[in-house]
């Protein structure tokens, strides 16, 4: 798709485009935040809230809250098995059926399947891809988040960017450790509102009242929980979501890079600071499963060649080190991570 063609530019205004471009993040946390968006867009409270109704309606919004934060909040691996080819669909199903998987691709490798587990504890985590190896008969490929250098897709859509933020000169890198077992260290308040916003936040002109009513507690209450917990980054952003295969971004590229263990943090600093790069990481070396890389990054874009060129941009200004590319060829499944178990801790704990 390109940018300036497709049903979704053609039916948005110059007040769509900067609701799309400029409130995927930064998003009031007020009682009555519609009207502070509105007031910037320079329309009604009760516009502001429908044209977030309409734009999601249409599919530019996959849906409108928060972006949660899967390693922070519990125990949460990226995984991979090899699997054949007649059993393909098979082994897809078992994996999908887990509730605690939340994103599956199909990638052009040898390690053809590509999901994130996340659970409310390490023990849980590994119990379920134990699992999985057992009623696949699959070897399962574990390599859980030991530093995010930068991860977000947020960015500007509105445009003839042929890759991601192609417009943008540089972002803000701020490493971060990731312990594999994390709980987030949630209350017993802030555990419900998370379970609460998980599917996102409800579609109204107060959604913060609407999630204390739902959890039984006063609106202030739910205001500092959602401060405390994007301040500790168990929420990353609170926006509109945008659907980037919608609006043209469906070509991506996961790279695995083969980086100097006592180089790595300045890579991935370095690497992450690049506005095409929209997710690196450090994940384990697996030698024992010949899996020898250890940083991770990924460009998304409206072209394949353009997100060919920044590899191979990557690859010779970068990152002069031996890597792989893996396309995705397939989405099997995407939904947000589910937070139930850590519910169930805190308020055990609160016990």
């Amino acid at each position: 798709m390109s940018s300036l063609s497709g049903d979704w530019r053609e039916s948005i205004d110059d007040v769509d485009a900067e609701l799309i471009d400029s409130y995927q993040s930064g998003f009031p946390i007020e009682r009555h935040p519609f009207a502070r968006v509105g007031a910037e867009l320079g329309v009604s409270e009760d516009e502001a809230l429908a044209r977030v109704e309409q734009l999601r309606e249409a599919g530019v919004f996959r849906r409108f809250g928060a972006v949660l934060n899967p390693p922070v909040i519990g125990s949460s691996t990226l995984a991979a098995v090899r699997a054949p080819d007649e059993r393909f669909e098979e082994i897809a199903e078992v994996i999908n059926g887990y509730r605690q998987v939340n994103h599956n691709y199909r990638r052009d490798h040898e390690w053809n399947m590509w999901f994130v587990v996340t659970a409310g504890s390490r023990e849980t985590r590994d119990e379920i891809l134990s699992e999985i190896e057992s009623r696949t008969g699959c070897s399962v490929l574990a390599l859980p988040m030991l530093t995010d250098y930068y991860i977000d897709l947020e960015f500007p859509v509105v445009n003839d960017d042929r890759f991601a933020r192609e417009s943008i000169e540089s972002t803000t890198v701020d490493a971060t450790r990731i312990s594999e077992d994390a709980t987030g260290d949630l209350t017993p308040t802030e555990a419900d509102v998370l379970l609460a916003i998980q599917d996102g936040f409800p579609l109204s002109l107060t959604p913060y009242d609407d999630i204390a009513d739902t959890i039984d507690v006063p609106v202030e209450a739910v205001l500092a929980a959602i401060e405390r917990l994007q301040d500790d980054g168990c929420i990353k952003r609170i926006g509109c979501i945008v659907n980037h295969i919608v609006t043209g971004f469906q070509n991506n590229c996961m790279v695995v890079w083969d980086v100097p263990d006592d180089e790595l943090d300045d890579y991935g600093e370095a690497v992450g600071s690049l506005p095409y790069v929209t997710l690196c990481y450090h994940r384990p070396r697996r030698p024992e499963q010949d899996w020898p890389y250890n940083l991770f990054t990924m460009i998304h874009g409206r072209e394949a060649e353009a997100v060919d060129e920044k590899i191979d941009e990557l690859a010779a200004e970068y990152l002069p080190f031996d890597h792989e590319r893996l396309y995705s060829t397939d989405t099997l499944k995407q939904t947000g991570a589910r937070y139930d178990s850590l519910v169930a801790q805190a308020a055990a704990d609160e016990q």
